[in-house]
Protein backbone atom coordinates (compact mmCIF):
# COMPACT_ATOMS: atom_id res chain seq x y z
CA UNK A 1 0.00 0.00 0.00
CA UNK A 2 1.06 3.14 -0.77
CA UNK A 3 1.37 6.05 1.55
CA UNK A 4 1.25 10.09 0.51
CA UNK A 5 1.90 12.94 3.14
CA UNK A 6 0.21 16.45 3.00
CA UNK A 7 3.03 17.62 -0.02
CA UNK A 8 2.75 14.03 -1.86
CA UNK A 9 -0.99 14.43 -2.04
CA UNK A 10 -1.05 17.90 -3.17
CA UNK A 11 2.05 17.65 -5.63
CA UNK A 12 -0.22 14.49 -7.67
CA UNK A 13 -3.25 16.90 -7.47
CA UNK A 14 -1.92 20.07 -9.79
CA UNK A 15 -5.67 21.58 -11.30
CA UNK A 16 -4.92 21.32 -14.73
CA UNK A 17 -5.42 17.41 -13.96
CA UNK A 18 -7.78 17.41 -10.98
CA UNK A 19 -10.32 19.01 -12.72
CA UNK A 20 -10.80 17.11 -16.04
CA UNK A 21 -10.52 14.03 -13.46
CA UNK A 22 -13.66 15.69 -11.41
CA UNK A 23 -15.21 16.02 -14.68
CA UNK A 24 -14.41 12.26 -15.71
CA UNK A 25 -16.13 10.90 -13.15
CA UNK A 26 -19.26 13.47 -12.70
CA UNK A 27 -19.68 12.08 -16.10
CA UNK A 28 -19.53 8.40 -15.01
CA UNK A 29 -22.95 7.39 -14.34
CA UNK A 30 -21.46 3.78 -12.73
CA UNK A 31 -19.74 5.73 -9.85
CA UNK A 32 -21.68 5.40 -6.44
CA UNK A 33 -22.25 7.76 -3.77
CA UNK A 34 -23.74 6.69 -0.59
CA UNK A 35 -25.19 8.78 2.05
CA UNK A 36 -22.46 9.25 4.26
CA UNK A 37 -22.11 8.41 8.16
CA UNK A 38 -21.38 10.28 11.10
CA UNK A 39 -20.41 9.13 14.86
CA UNK A 40 -19.85 10.70 17.88
CA UNK A 41 -17.56 9.18 20.17
CA UNK A 42 -17.68 10.47 23.88
CA UNK A 43 -14.73 12.42 25.66
CA UNK A 44 -13.62 10.65 28.96
CA UNK A 45 -13.05 13.94 30.73
CA UNK A 46 -16.78 14.89 29.78
CA UNK A 47 -15.91 17.68 27.55
CA UNK A 48 -17.23 17.54 23.83
CA UNK A 49 -17.27 14.87 21.90
CA UNK A 50 -14.94 13.99 18.63
CA UNK A 51 -17.55 13.70 15.64
CA UNK A 52 -16.14 11.47 12.80
CA UNK A 53 -17.56 11.39 9.61
CA UNK A 54 -17.02 8.82 6.94
CA UNK A 55 -17.65 9.14 3.52
CA UNK A 56 -17.59 6.69 1.15
CA UNK A 57 -17.99 6.06 -2.82
CA UNK A 58 -16.56 3.33 -5.28
CA UNK A 59 -16.32 2.94 -9.13
CA UNK A 60 -17.52 -0.93 -9.73
CA UNK A 61 -14.43 -3.01 -11.06
CA UNK A 62 -11.89 -0.33 -10.26
CA UNK A 63 -11.88 1.51 -6.91
CA UNK A 64 -13.36 2.30 -3.27
CA UNK A 65 -12.06 4.98 -1.17
CA UNK A 66 -13.02 5.96 2.20
CA UNK A 67 -12.49 9.36 3.52
CA UNK A 68 -12.54 9.89 7.45
CA UNK A 69 -13.16 13.02 8.82
CA UNK A 70 -12.68 13.83 12.35
CA UNK A 71 -13.61 16.90 14.03
CA UNK A 72 -12.03 17.61 17.74
CA UNK A 73 -13.67 21.18 18.96
CA UNK A 74 -11.45 20.33 22.57
CA UNK A 75 -8.36 20.30 20.28
CA UNK A 76 -8.40 23.98 20.44
CA UNK A 77 -7.81 24.06 24.28
CA UNK A 78 -4.89 20.96 23.40
CA UNK A 79 -2.74 23.22 20.97
CA UNK A 80 -4.33 20.97 18.24
CA UNK A 81 -6.47 22.02 14.94
CA UNK A 82 -9.74 21.01 15.40
CA UNK A 83 -10.05 18.74 12.32
CA UNK A 84 -7.83 15.93 11.12
CA UNK A 85 -8.96 13.53 7.74
CA UNK A 86 -7.35 10.53 6.07
CA UNK A 87 -8.45 9.02 2.64
CA UNK A 88 -7.90 5.14 1.87
CA UNK A 89 -8.31 3.34 -1.05
CA UNK A 90 -9.19 0.17 -2.17
CA UNK A 91 -9.44 -2.22 -5.48
CA UNK A 92 -13.02 -2.36 -5.46
CA UNK A 93 -12.62 -6.18 -6.61
CA UNK A 94 -10.25 -7.32 -4.36
CA UNK A 95 -10.57 -5.10 -1.25
CA UNK A 96 -6.87 -4.88 -1.71
CA UNK A 97 -5.75 -1.58 0.20
CA UNK A 98 -4.00 0.84 -2.64
CA UNK A 99 -3.20 4.18 -0.92
CA UNK A 100 -3.54 6.06 2.29
CA UNK A 101 -3.32 9.57 1.87
CA UNK A 102 -3.84 13.33 3.03
CA UNK A 103 -7.81 13.57 3.87
CA UNK A 104 -7.03 17.40 4.30
CA UNK A 105 -5.23 18.25 0.67
CA UNK A 106 -7.54 15.84 -0.98
CA UNK A 107 -10.36 17.62 0.25
CA UNK A 108 -9.10 21.26 -0.20
CA UNK A 109 -7.98 20.54 -3.71
CA UNK A 110 -10.88 18.77 -4.81
CA UNK A 111 -12.92 21.66 -3.62
CA UNK A 112 -11.31 24.43 -5.43
CA UNK A 113 -11.35 22.34 -8.07
CA UNK A 114 -15.19 21.33 -8.73
CA UNK A 115 -16.36 24.85 -8.27
CA UNK A 116 -13.38 25.98 -11.21
CA UNK A 117 -15.50 22.62 -13.08
CA UNK A 118 -18.70 24.55 -12.66
CA UNK A 119 -17.16 27.50 -14.41
CA UNK A 120 -16.21 25.55 -17.49
CA UNK A 121 -19.84 25.67 -17.88
CA UNK A 122 -21.24 28.74 -16.36
CA UNK A 123 -18.56 31.83 -16.10
CA UNK A 124 -18.54 33.87 -18.89
CA UNK A 125 -15.81 32.25 -21.08
CA UNK A 126 -13.28 35.85 -21.10
CA UNK A 127 -13.84 36.14 -17.11
CA UNK A 128 -10.93 38.15 -16.38
CA UNK A 129 -11.98 39.79 -12.81
CA UNK A 130 -12.13 37.23 -9.30
CA UNK A 131 -13.41 37.95 -6.44
CA UNK A 132 -12.30 35.81 -3.54
CA UNK A 133 -14.36 35.66 -0.11
CA UNK A 134 -12.07 34.26 3.06
CA UNK A 135 -8.98 33.23 3.38
CA UNK A 136 -8.65 29.65 5.07
CA UNK A 137 -6.99 27.25 2.75
CA UNK A 138 -9.76 26.62 0.38
CA UNK A 139 -9.78 30.24 -0.58
CA UNK A 140 -6.07 30.52 -1.11
CA UNK A 141 -6.53 27.76 -4.02
CA UNK A 142 -9.41 29.52 -6.06
CA UNK A 143 -7.04 31.57 -7.93
CA UNK A 144 -5.45 28.72 -9.36
CA UNK A 145 -8.12 26.68 -10.10
CA UNK A 146 -9.67 28.95 -11.70
CA UNK A 147 -6.77 30.13 -13.87
CA UNK A 148 -6.82 26.70 -15.05
CA UNK A 149 -10.24 27.38 -17.12
CA UNK A 150 -10.20 30.95 -17.05
CA UNK A 151 -8.07 33.96 -18.36
CA UNK A 152 -7.86 35.01 -14.77
CA UNK A 153 -5.75 38.59 -14.60
CA UNK A 154 -6.54 40.42 -11.50
CA UNK A 155 -7.50 38.95 -8.35
CA UNK A 156 -8.98 40.78 -5.13
CA UNK A 157 -9.25 39.76 -1.73
CA UNK A 158 -12.14 40.07 1.33
CA UNK A 159 -11.93 39.08 4.58
CA UNK A 160 -13.39 40.25 7.84
CA UNK A 161 -9.81 40.84 8.67
CA UNK A 162 -8.17 43.19 6.42
CA UNK A 163 -5.08 41.72 7.93
CA UNK A 164 -5.80 38.66 6.36
CA UNK A 165 -6.60 39.58 2.87
CA UNK A 166 -3.55 41.29 2.73
CA UNK A 167 -2.28 38.24 3.86
CA UNK A 168 -3.20 36.27 0.99
CA UNK A 169 -2.97 38.89 -1.59
CA UNK A 170 0.46 39.02 -0.94
CA UNK A 171 0.83 35.35 -1.37
CA UNK A 172 -0.85 35.28 -4.32
CA UNK A 173 1.15 38.01 -5.81
CA UNK A 174 4.15 35.48 -5.25
CA UNK A 175 2.37 33.20 -7.29
CA UNK A 176 2.05 35.26 -10.07
CA UNK A 177 -1.45 36.94 -9.81
CA UNK A 178 -1.94 41.01 -9.77
CA UNK A 179 -3.69 40.34 -6.60
CA UNK A 180 -4.57 42.87 -4.13
CA UNK A 181 -6.87 43.10 -0.72
CA UNK A 182 -10.05 44.88 -1.11
CA UNK A 183 -11.58 46.89 1.69
CA UNK A 184 -15.09 47.67 0.01
CA UNK A 185 -17.14 44.18 -0.65
CA UNK A 186 -19.92 45.59 -2.35
CA UNK A 187 -17.26 47.63 -4.79
CA UNK A 188 -15.40 44.68 -5.24
CA UNK A 189 -18.52 42.58 -5.45
CA UNK A 190 -20.00 44.77 -8.49
CA UNK A 191 -16.32 44.49 -10.08
CA UNK A 192 -16.08 40.86 -10.55
CA UNK A 193 -16.85 38.86 -13.22
CA UNK A 194 -16.42 35.65 -10.87
CA UNK A 195 -17.16 36.03 -7.72
CA UNK A 196 -16.07 32.95 -5.08
CA UNK A 197 -16.80 32.73 -1.60
CA UNK A 198 -15.07 30.19 0.86
CA UNK A 199 -16.30 31.70 4.28
CA UNK A 200 -17.74 30.46 7.16
CA UNK A 201 -20.18 32.70 7.26
CA UNK A 202 -23.70 33.07 8.95
CA UNK A 203 -24.99 35.93 7.61
CA UNK A 204 -25.06 36.78 3.99
CA UNK A 205 -21.97 38.80 2.61
CA UNK A 206 -22.86 39.14 -0.94
CA UNK A 207 -25.87 41.32 -2.11
CA UNK A 208 -27.65 40.39 -4.97
CA UNK A 209 -27.60 44.29 -5.84
CA UNK A 210 -24.41 44.41 -5.93
CA UNK A 211 -23.54 41.52 -8.59
CA UNK A 212 -22.72 42.37 -12.31
CA UNK A 213 -24.56 41.25 -15.27
CA UNK A 214 -23.18 38.24 -16.63
CA UNK A 215 -21.31 37.53 -13.20
CA UNK A 216 -20.95 34.43 -12.24
CA UNK A 217 -21.06 33.78 -8.01
CA UNK A 218 -19.69 30.53 -6.55
CA UNK A 219 -21.06 29.73 -3.12
CA UNK A 220 -18.63 27.29 -1.16
CA UNK A 221 -18.89 27.68 2.32
CA UNK A 222 -22.17 27.19 3.34
CA UNK A 223 -22.64 23.28 3.54
CA UNK A 224 -25.12 23.25 6.85
CA UNK A 225 -28.41 24.88 7.25
CA UNK A 226 -26.86 27.36 9.84
CA UNK A 227 -24.76 29.05 7.39
CA UNK A 228 -25.25 31.42 4.64
CA UNK A 229 -22.83 33.62 2.41
CA UNK A 230 -25.34 35.36 0.14
CA UNK A 231 -28.44 36.98 0.34
CA UNK A 232 -32.44 36.16 -1.00
CA UNK A 233 -31.45 38.76 -3.94
CA UNK A 234 -28.57 36.70 -4.86
CA UNK A 235 -31.57 33.94 -5.99
CA UNK A 236 -33.34 36.02 -8.19
CA UNK A 237 -33.03 36.39 -11.85
CA UNK A 238 -30.66 34.14 -11.93
CA UNK A 239 -29.53 30.81 -13.04
CA UNK A 240 -29.34 28.28 -10.35
CA UNK A 241 -27.01 25.21 -10.25
CA UNK A 242 -25.48 22.80 -7.83
CA UNK A 243 -23.05 20.04 -7.46
CA UNK A 244 -25.68 17.78 -6.12
CA UNK A 245 -29.42 17.90 -5.06
CA UNK A 246 -27.98 17.01 -1.23
CA UNK A 247 -27.44 21.12 -1.53
CA UNK A 248 -31.14 21.38 -1.73
CA UNK A 249 -31.10 19.63 1.80
CA UNK A 250 -28.35 21.05 3.45
CA UNK A 251 -27.06 24.68 2.35
CA UNK A 252 -28.68 27.84 4.49
CA UNK A 253 -27.89 29.42 1.18
CA UNK A 254 -30.92 27.25 -0.34
CA UNK A 255 -32.98 26.54 2.52
CA UNK A 256 -33.81 30.17 3.33
CA UNK A 257 -34.71 31.32 0.09
CA UNK A 258 -36.54 27.83 -0.59
CA UNK A 259 -38.98 28.34 2.35
CA UNK A 260 -39.44 31.96 1.93
CA UNK A 261 -40.61 31.64 -2.21
CA UNK A 262 -37.39 32.57 -3.34
CA UNK A 263 -36.69 30.00 -5.86
CA UNK A 264 -38.39 26.59 -5.60
CA UNK A 265 -37.03 23.32 -6.65
CA UNK A 266 -38.42 23.83 -10.06
CA UNK A 267 -35.47 26.41 -10.52
CA UNK A 268 -32.69 24.77 -10.27
CA UNK A 269 -31.71 24.44 -13.75
CA UNK A 270 -28.34 21.36 -13.11
CA UNK A 271 -25.86 20.01 -11.26
CA UNK A 272 -22.70 19.35 -11.80
CA UNK A 273 -23.40 15.89 -13.21
CA UNK A 274 -26.27 16.86 -15.74
CA UNK A 275 -23.09 19.64 -16.92
CA UNK A 276 -20.78 17.43 -17.53
CA UNK A 277 -22.74 14.29 -19.07
CA UNK A 278 -23.90 17.82 -21.31
CA UNK A 279 -27.62 16.55 -20.44
CA UNK A 280 -28.48 20.15 -19.36
CA UNK A 281 -26.37 23.35 -20.98
CA UNK A 282 -24.97 26.02 -18.77
CA UNK A 283 -24.42 29.41 -19.73
CA UNK A 284 -27.20 30.33 -22.79
CA UNK A 285 -26.71 33.76 -22.76
CA UNK A 286 -23.68 36.29 -22.87
CA UNK A 287 -25.68 38.47 -20.29
CA UNK A 288 -27.49 35.71 -17.90
CA UNK A 289 -26.15 35.59 -14.01
CA UNK A 290 -25.48 32.38 -12.78
CA UNK A 291 -24.80 30.91 -9.09
CA UNK A 292 -23.27 28.11 -8.20
CA UNK A 293 -24.05 26.40 -4.82
CA UNK A 294 -21.71 23.12 -4.01
CA UNK A 295 -21.91 21.02 -0.59
CA UNK A 296 -19.40 18.52 -1.71
CA UNK A 297 -19.69 14.98 -2.47
CA UNK A 298 -17.76 11.74 -1.90
CA UNK A 299 -17.36 11.72 -5.51
CA UNK A 300 -14.94 14.68 -6.03
CA UNK A 301 -12.41 12.73 -3.43
CA UNK A 302 -12.73 9.26 -5.03
CA UNK A 303 -11.92 10.66 -8.04
CA UNK A 304 -9.40 12.95 -6.62
CA UNK A 305 -7.70 9.57 -4.60
CA UNK A 306 -7.71 7.69 -7.83
CA UNK A 307 -5.53 10.41 -9.42
CA UNK A 308 -3.37 10.62 -6.48
CA UNK A 309 -3.07 7.05 -6.51
CA UNK A 310 -2.27 6.63 -10.41
CA UNK A 311 0.77 9.01 -9.90
CA UNK A 312 2.45 7.74 -7.65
Amino acid sequence: MKTFDAAATAAQLPFERLIPALSALFADPACQVPARHVHEIAAPDGGPPLTSLLMPAWLPGRCYGVKIVNIAPGNAARGLPGLHGAYLLFDAVTGVPLALMDGDEITSRRTAAASALAATYLARPDARWLLVLGTGRVASLLPAAYAAVRPIEEVRVWARSPDKAQALAESLRAQGFAAEAAPDLAAAVAWAHVVSCATLAREPLVQGAWLAPASHLDLIGSFTPEMREADDDCFRNTELFVDTEEALRKSGDLLGPLARGVITPADLRATLADLCRRTAPGRRTAMERTVFKSVGTALEDLAAAMLVQAGG
